[in-house]
């Protein structure tokens, strides 16, 4: 089993254009949750979240590649431009033909959706765009990516909501660790930020109206968000003999199914992907010093969140850090765990634990240490990432500092 490790990282979310810019704001508390602005945010009910403000992807791309670009697709080549970069590879020869790319994604075009059911149904035109299906489809930015630097080996796009971007990046690790490939370029992003996609959500009715207060008693729901984090898996003797900077290992990774509800989690699959994790690593409880939760802001998700990581680290639980960016950036759904990944690798690299801000009430269902609304400098060698989405589909990823 090979092992492998992280080489290269790029975000375009509601805190940054770039990690630097989002490291920054998760060092700083910043809150990246505001009042949206888009067509027809009058009649929705929930009107805010965390969008992305001052990405212009009409000056980045000409217009025939503009026409091809739903706007989860923008984010996702500007964050894969920023990662690859980094990594300092250049995908060539061999290293082109075995290298592909993973990404999740929960709706893909949502905007080329609304906009053209918007132009069909209230408007009465009788023809959209020749592209509207290139732009739309799930799997659009993972192709995109895949021209734009040449990668010909495997390439697909996992949806399972919110965990879509676990799960994509566990795929990536896998193929890795099997010899399959060198090199993966994975992650996710999402775009709902439109008047469709956020009355979808509002219709669930776990949408808070003011703010995300994840593990705070006062909690009172999720917040929306949009962006993409997009990374270089890379085979470490590989990374090594070129001489790579490596900003972390992925040492494991599992995954669940509560098979019980539809939108209620579950503390035992929580658990067990959490464990399963830890197992497929071989990691002591003991050795874990940060999970970045899934901490979503609701109250079903928080405490059976909290409880889940009680049951498998016992009394070792009260010692974790563990806290959740969504209170910054809000839920990227299926791009959330890779924008979320980057406080893993600040945990790791710089000694920074990312605060959970808008805590306000300590909450007996959630009495574990949440790093509230301050970031903390700590020493920490072994970070998880969790993420639990609808459906019951729980994806964990474990890491280590090198």
């Amino acid at each position: 089993m090979k092992r492998v490790v992280i080489t290269g990282a790029g975000t375009v979310n509601p805190l940054g254009l770039n990690v630097p810019e989002t490291l920054a704001a998760m060092r700083n508390g910043v809150c990246g949750i505001g009042p949206l602005d888009f067509r027809d945010v009058d009649r929705l009910s929930i009107k805010i979240g965390g969008q992305v403000h001052g990405f212009d992807g009409e000056s980045q791309y000409n217009r025939q590649k503009i026409a091809l670009y739903d706007r989860f697709t923008q984010f996702t080549l500007a964050a894969a431009a920023e990662a690859i970069r980094q990594s300092g590879l250049e995908f060539k020869g061999e290293l082109s033909a075995k290298s592909g790319v993973v990404l999740g994604t929960a709706g893909g075009g949502v905007s080329t959706w609304d906009d053209n059911y918007r132009a069909v149904y209230a408007e009465g035109k009788n023809r959209v765009h020749p592209f509207v299906v290139p732009r739309l489809m799930n799997n659009a930015a993972a192709s995109h990516v895949s021209m734009e630097h040449h990668l010909k080996g495997p390439s697909f796009t996992v949806s399972t909501a919110c965990a879509s971007s676990n799960h994509a990046m566990a795929q990536a690790f896998s193929m890795i660790r099997s010899g399959m490939a060198p090199a993966m370029v994975t992650g996710g992003s999402e775009s709902m930020m439109c008047f469709g996609g956020v009355k979808a959500w509002e219709g669930l009715r776990v949408m808070s109206r003011d703010a995300c207060r994840p593990f705070s008693a006062n909690r009172n729901g999720m917040v929306q968000g949009e962006g993409a984090g997009i990374f270089v898996f890379e085979e470490y003797d590989h990374a090594r003999a070129r001489g790579a900077d490596i900003l972390c290992e992925v040492s494991g990774f599992a995954m669940s199914s509560d098979a019980s509800d539809i939108v209620m989690p579950s503390k035992a699959g929580a658990a067990r992907a959490i464990k399963g994790a830890l197992d497929d690593a071989r990691i002591n409880p003991e050795e874990v010093g940060y999970i970045n939760a899934h901490g979503t802001g609701t109250a079903a998700n928080d405490k059976t969140e909290c409880a889940a990581v009680a049951d498998v680290f016992g009394t070792h639980a009260d010692r974790l850090m563990i806290s959740s960016t969504k209170s910054m950036h809000g839920h990227l759904i299926g791009g959330t765990g890779a924008v979320e990944l980057l406080a893993c690798i600040m945990a790791l690299r710089d000694g920074v634990i990312a605060p959970t801000i808008g805590y306000e009430e300590p909450d007996p269902d959630c009495a574990l240490d949440v790093v509230p609304n301050v970031a903390r400098d700590a020493r920490v060698t072994v970070a998880l990432s969790n993420a639990f989405a609808f459906g019951g589909m729980n994806a964990v990823l474990a890491l280590r500092a090198v």
